[in-house]
């Protein structure tokens, strides 16, 4: 599975999800500023799945039509620390058995995982 971390996503869990072995590219150390429809291109080119906390994907997956077949997770929390996110992350790919392609997929901060299909 490939990961591309939104600009959003805290670099210390990119760091960590690497060590632990995940193919992640980060927009922030790589593309920083590019909008959010370039991010979802880049996806689409790379088939590398979404990690972000920006509810404008949603919009741009159910008005405008992108439509990145890996998917998105968007993170819906507040109140987290860096690593956080990364240790999520590391147990959501390794411990569950989720289908995340063509899905856009909207985690709590419970670890609620809400999940629609396009």
């Amino acid at each position: 599975m490939k990961l591309l971390a939104n600009e959003n996503f805290p670099l210390t869990s990119v760091k960590l999800l690497r060590k632990a072995g995940f193919d992640i590219q980060s927009i922030s150390e790589q593309n920083c500023g590019i909008s959010d429809k370039e991010v979802i291109d880049m996806a689409i080119t790379e088939n590398s799945l979404i990690l972000t906390f920006d509810r404008d994907y949603g919009e741009l997956i159910f008005k405008h039509n992108y439509k990145p077949q890996a998917g998105i997770i968007y993170f819906r929390w507040e109140f987290f620390e860096p690593h956080s996110v990364g240790e999520f992350c590391v147990k959501l790919f390794t411990n569950n058995d989720i289908d995340f392609a063509n899905t856009l997929t909207v985690i709590d901060e419970k670890g609620v995982i809400r999940q629609k299909k396009y």
